[in-house]
C-alpha cells in the first residue's frame, strides 16, 4: 500500500511555480513524485525560471525520493525542514541545489 502524499503545483505571488509535497516520500509513491517534479521543471525551463520545491510539510524521504531530485538539482530550489536537510547534505544534493531550511512549524 503506498505511503500517504498529497502533491501540489501551484503559482506564488510573485508567479513563480511552486511543487509542494506533504507526507511521505518512498519507493511505494516515488513515481508520481517524479512524474510531477519533472512535468513542474519541464514548465519552469520553458519560461527561463527556477522551480522551487517544497518538502516543508514532508516528514520522511528515503533514497528513492533523493534520486529522483538528483537530475533536476539546476532547475530547482528545495525548501525542508532541518531534519531532511541533513540526508540532502549527506547525499550531496547541497552541493548542486539550491536547499534552504523551512520556517519552523507552527503548533496546533
Amino acid at each position: 500500500m503506498p505511503t500517504l502524499l498529497t502533491l501540489d503545483t501551484a503559482r506564488s505571488s510573485d508567479g513563480r511555480l511552486v511543487l509542494t509535497a506533504t507526507g511521505e516520500i518512498d519507493l511505494s509513491n516515488v513515481d508520481s513524485f517524479d512524474d510531477a517534479l519533472t512535468a513542474a521543471v519541464a514548465e519552469t525551463e520553458a519560461g527561463g525560471g527556477m522551480l522551487t520545491v517544497d518538502l516543508s510539510g514532508v516528514e520522511y524521504l528515503d533514497s528513492a525520493a533523493v534520486n529522483a531530485i538528483f537530475p533536476h538539482a539546476d532547475h530547482i530550489r528545495l525548501i525542508a525542514h532541518s531534519f531532511l536537510l541533513r540526508v540532502f547534505d549527506v547525499s550531496g544534493l547541497t552541493e548542486l541545489a539550491d536547499v534552504e531550511d523551512a520556517p519552523p512549524r507552527r503548533e496546533n
